[in-house]
């Protein structure tokens, strides 16, 4: 059994804060939106190249999206701010089971979970990833939907620490897939197969949202 996770109000209020904030920030476009399955459980896999990209995906996902994000971002006022919104901390560098339970619960009520498999900011192309991803998949069944985001990667004139204000920000959503049944195996090399399935199509969906988008 799973803990309850956080509720779909606290997503949903996070959702329209991004939303209009990515709006008036940035020239962002959601592509391919329509591939994410309307209700249901789903875990968005996200290319990680800059810390603005959980709200960017947060912003213009059709769905409210909770977040498994590092721990660390949970202190002070932010750390409550961001558990108010329904994002879940985690420890990357330990096993952190309560962490994992909560992930778990939102997928068991059918919402949506919002991973960055790289772990990590990275150049974004999904080329090596955790298997955390693959873990959450087969234990509770749900589809994965590949996201591509472009433009967050360059730093702004004005704030370095940003993407350059309202330059254009593009979300690619693919083609949503399976690894497996809800509860399927999840021995060390049942994850390492899956995860080695899972890379391949994170990969090859960058590929073809940076040829759509010529990005």
């Amino acid at each position: 059994m799973s803990a309850a996770g956080p509720g779909p109000r606290g997503a949903a209020t996070g959702r329209r804060l991004a939303g209009g904030a990515v709006r008036a920030a940035y020239r962002a476009r959601a592509l391919g939106a329509w591939r994410v399955p309307p209700a249901g459980p789903v875990i968005l896999a996200v290319n990680h190249t800059h810390n603005v990209d959980g709200p960017l995906l947060m912003g213009l996902a059709p769905r409210p999206v909770h977040f498994l994000i590092k721990r660390e971002a949970f202190v002070g006022p932010l750390g409550a701010f961001l558990r108010g919104i329904g994002q879940i901390g985690i420890d990357r560098h330990a096993a952190d089971r309560p962490a994992v339970l909560a992930a778990l619960g939102v997928l068991e009520r059918g919402g949506a979970l919002g991973i960055f498999p790289e772990g990590t900011r990275t150049a974004g192309d999904f080329a090596a990833i955790r298997t955390g991803l693959a873990y959450f998949a087969l234990r509770s069944g749900a589809s994965i939907v590949p996201v591509a985001i472009f433009g967050s990667e360059r730093p702004g004139r004005l704030i370095r620490a940003l993407p350059p204000l309202r330059g254009r920000v593009d979300v690619v959503f693919g083609d949503p897939f399976a690894v497996g049944a809800p509860g399927g195996r999840r021995t060390r090399a049942a994850l390492d197969g899956a995860t080695a399935r899972v890379q391949e199509r994170l990969a090859a969906h960058v590929k073809d949202a940076r040829r759509f988008t010529g990005r």
